[in-house]
């Protein structure tokens, strides 16, 4: 396959998992983001990165968002959220947050491609990203994309379509949100 032809491949699969997800899981991922005072979000590895990106900009709209293990993230407790990823369904530090978050009296959320995993099955929402993972990477691989690279890159341009919604919803301007970057860089 050339490079040309990857690209498209890759192209299409991210388009095709947004299609299914779109508009039902961004409004269902929005209304509990929405009703919390404050959010933590947490994820490991590649997905962590996502993870950190959606928290940037959720600080952009003006939203109380944390990410789990930065020195100035705060307790969570009632009317607050905690957002997790876990793509193959499981990881073991994102389960152990769950119980922390839930017996605090926090909300809880997982972004997954394996609702029928033990994190997504433990928790108050659910958003269902149908794409390949580490879990389901081997042997007649869906994708063209490496190992876990369809859901990592299909979350990227999820979250930005949540973060639209939200914007509109909350009735900001591009100005607005813009006024919110840093300008320390």
């Amino acid at each position: 396959m050339t490079l040309k032809n990857a690209v498209a491949s890759a192209i299409a699969e991210v388009g095709a998992v947004l299609e299914r997800a779109i508009p039902q899981q961004v409004e269902g991922m929005a209304a509990p983001i929405l009703a919390a005072k404050r959010i933590a979000l947490y994820g490991v590895g590649r997905e962590g990165l996502m993870m950190k990106s959606l928290c940037m900009r959720l600080f952009h709209l003006g939203l109380d968002a944390h990410v789990v293990g930065d020195m100035t993230t705060p307790p969570v407790g009632q009317g607050d959220l905690l957002i997790v990823s876990a793509g193959p369904g499981q990881f073991s530090t994102v389960d152990g947050l769950i119980g922390v978050a839930s017996a605090a009296g926090a909300s809880t959320m997982c972004v997954t491609a394996k609702p029928d995993g033990t994190a997504p099955e433990s928790v108050d929402h659910v958003v269902y990203l149908e794409a390949q993972t580490m879990a389901n990477d081997q042997g007649a691989a869906q994708s063209v994309l490496p190992m876990g690279s369809l859901f990592e890159a299909a979350q990227f341009l999820f979250f930005e379509m949540v973060v639209l919604h939200l914007r509109e919803t909350m009735g900001l301007s591009p100005d607005a949100m813009r006024a919110n970057h840093t300008n320390l860089e």
